[in-house]
């Protein structure tokens, strides 16, 4: 028989035979090749499709789509975690009579590139001075870098000063304080954790945060990225401008 001489509704019922065995077949040799496919490849397919169908769900002949909730004390506990290991004490040997040496912690630095460049509060950390710096990674030499600031100083750490522990440098992700709306949360992280409402006036909110702050702190947003430095006594020191003199002496 022609295909010219078929009704309407055998066209119809030809297209639908020829649209399933395309179908099965499609389907025969997708099982084929996932066998046959490394585990890098099957994994990352088998997890979208995992998720695709843990969001729609289909409901009576149509989907519904599941809204995923994000709280605002889980993207809190996020953005400190993902800057802690930045957070560096900062201790400075000063004379304690005999000629003994002695140590005592001053404040706090931040690590503020991948090279152990330090950032630090320049009212607490002169060039005259002998350091060392301590976080959860270990104990390790400091060495102050010249580099003509007024608002904060700049440290390279160096080796461990016990055992053979390596400091994490995390890649922290800068923001513009200047980009905030008003009503959006900002953290510091020093010493201690502590949040406030961005006005919408640099300046205003600065202070505020200043006030809050438990000492020499990162400044984030609730994203983990961060705005700037908080060392009392010097103010608010955004991430732009420590960037600026980074790239002046990352060959340090």
């Amino acid at each position: 028989m022609d295909i010219k001489d078929l009704s309407r509704s055998q066209l119809i019922l030809l297209a639908l035979l020829l649209s399933f065995v395309t179908s099965l077949a499609t389907g025969i040799t997708a099982v084929t090749l996932m066998q046959q496919a490394p585990q890098s490849v099957t994994v990352p397919i088998n997890k979208v499709v995992k998720e695709t169908v843990n969001r729609i769900v289909p409901t009576e002949g149509r989907a519904t789509v599941n809204t995923v909730v994000v709280k605002e004390e889980d993207l809190i506990v996020s953005a400190i975690a993902d800057n802690k290991p930045a957070l560096f004490g900062i201790f400075k040997e000063t004379s304690g009579g005999s000629r003994q040496q002695v140590s005592e912690k001053i404040g706090n630095g931040f690590a503020v590139s991948k090279k152990g460049i330090v950032a630090a509060n320049v009212s607490e950390v002169p060039s005259d001075g002998t350091y060392y710096v301590e976080n959860e990674s270990g104990k390790f030499d400091a060495k102050f870098i010249p580099s003509g600031q007024n608002k904060f100083s700049l440290l390279k750490i160096g080796l461990p000063l016990s055992g053979t522990g390596k400091p994490s440098f995390p890649d922290l992700k800068a923001a513009n304080i200047g980009s905030l709306k008003a009503g959006q949360k900002i953290l510091t992280l020093g010493d201690g954790i502590s949040a406030f409402f961005y006005s919408g006036n640099p300046d205003v909110s600065v202070t505020a945060a200043e006030a809050k702050s438990f000492g020499d702190s990162i400044v984030l947003d609730l994203n983990g990225e961060v705005l700037g430095f908080m060392f009392p006594g010097t103010g608010f020191v955004p991430f732009s401008e420590v960037e600026k003199v980074l790239r002046t002496v990352q060959n340090i």
